[in-house]
């Protein structure tokens, strides 16, 4: 049950909505989930400007982020029939949803981020 006492929103530990936050971390992942969705609400993006764009990733982990976001329907991965051929990533209508989220956080990561308490 969330209860609103004097401005500060409380969500008991049996309530379903903590079952909610973590089935929703559970789908997206990781950090690195949060800033490749990031890079792609600007449009789809193929692997090499994803890993060019969140430079601290290291290969291995933008593949197995992919894989995961991918396999929990966050976004498409889509095949061009070219030599070589090329991959691009989009977000899907699920992942599209998350904006307001990601948004949310870059506001208070802006605000509170760089702070110590």
């Amino acid at each position: 049950m969330v209860l609103q006492e004097k401005n500060t929103w409380v969500i008991r530990e049996n309530d379903c909505e903590v079952c909610s936050i973590e089935q929703a971390l559970d789908a997206i992942g990781g950090k690195w989930s949060f800033l490749i969705i990031r890079e792609l609400l600007h449009g789809a993006k193929r692997y090499g400007e994803l890993r060019r764009s969140i430079q601290r990733i290291s290969p291995k982990s933008l593949a197995a982020t992919l894989r995961h976001l991918e396999n929990n329907g966050i976004l498409l991965r889509t095949v061009y029939p070219t030599t070589p051929p090329m991959v691009e990533y989009a977000l899907t209508e699920k992942g599209n949803e998350l904006r307001p989220a990601i948004y949310a956080m870059k506001a208070w990561g802006k605000h509170w981020g760089k702070q110590s308490n």
